[in-house]
């Protein structure tokens, strides 16, 4: 009985965040997607012994300190001041694509302005938002369905985080639109590029999800602008590639799932938000965050278990 219960209330669950998500644009701040996460575990444990109910409270606790010192590393990062990464990111794209600029290439070839939007730019725009759905949507599912795999999964994630907002921290970078003389509120006005566009949000506009587009112009005014390298956006699309890779044996699914996170790459250039070079650190960090529990985990079971849920 408690389990049908549970699984009326997370569709219910599901079913609000759908609408949210058509109404007021997605969850993006660090806060409201810690709330909502707590708030389906929550509905996730209803009707479970008392002993789930702590180690609820356990996971949650986990969660949130990870996501609150994610938020909080760019405060960490404007008190140090270490100094900000402008042309080195830029030469090291030069080197790599034989002395052209890959994000001046892709907007002066493809980008032909707000309202002129190609299929393109719609594929690019659900690539990119996808960053704030995947990855939370991945740590909910697998809560319900298999404990032992989330906690897999939360390990690297949180590895993930923790070195990506160390690198935030130590070598803060300027994005390519930054580079190129768009408005920040660091005081650099540069020039280090020609004129660059941010057309992230022309796709979602295109299909009429302006309330979502309205909802990441609000958030990304008190991001930290800075926090380029590596690109989370390009770890977070390998990451659930990576993560789940081993249990797909069939070549044709395993090359569609390679195309997510190639596919985000090109679209973070395309939108001038990231370097190429920032989604080889950001695949990088993702690699070494494996590598590191891999070890670890050196000795156990590699099938992916029964689940544990009732």
């Amino acid at each position: 009985m408690w389990r049908r219960i549970r699984l009326v209330l997370v569709a219910g669950y599901g079913v609000g965040y759908v609408w949210w998500f058509f109404r007021n644009g997605i969850i993006i701040d660090r806060i409201s997607v810690l709330i909502s996460v707590m708030l389906f575990m929550l509905v996730a444990n209803v009707g479970k012994p008392w002993q789930d109910w702590l180690r609820m409270v356990r996971d949650a606790a986990i969660f949130g300190a990870m996501w609150i010192a994610y938020d909080e590393s760019r405060g960490v990062a404007d008190r140090i001041g270490f100094p900000i990464q402008v042309e080195s990111v830029r030469n090291i794209d030069r080197v790599i694509f034989l002395g052209t600029d890959p994000v001046v290439w892709l907007q002066s070839h493809f980008y032909e302005g707000a309202d002129s939007v190609r299929w393109y730019d719609v594929v690019g725009s659900a690539v990119y938002y996808s960053h704030f759905i995947v990855p939370p949507v991945t740590i909910a599912l697998l809560y319900i369905i298999n404990r032992t795999q989330w906690v897999r999964y939360m390990q690297r994630f949180a590895t993930v985080l923790f070195i990506s907002c160390a690198m935030f921290i130590l070598l803060p970078t300027a994005p390519p639109w930054m580079a190129a003389g768009g408005k920040n509120r660091v005081g650099l006005e540069l020039d280090v590029l020609p004129p660059l566009r941010r057309p992230t949000g022309n796709g979602w506009r295109h299909i009429g999800l302006d309330a979502f587009v309205k909802a990441w112009d609000t958030g990304r005014d008190w991001a930290n602008q800075v926090a380029a390298m590596p690109s989370l956006h390009s770890a977070f699309a390998m990451f659930v590639v990576v993560f789940f890779f081993r249990w797909i044996t069939d070549w044709r699914i395993r090359a569609v799932m390679l195309l997510y996170p190639l596919t985000m790459a090109i679209a973070l250039m395309y939108f001038a938000e990231h370097y190429f070079v920032d989604a080889l650190a950001g695949w990088s960090v993702v690699g070494v965050s494996f590598l590191i529990w891999n070890r670890i985990d050196q000795g156990k079971p590699t099938n992916m278990p029964p689940s544990t849920s009732n």
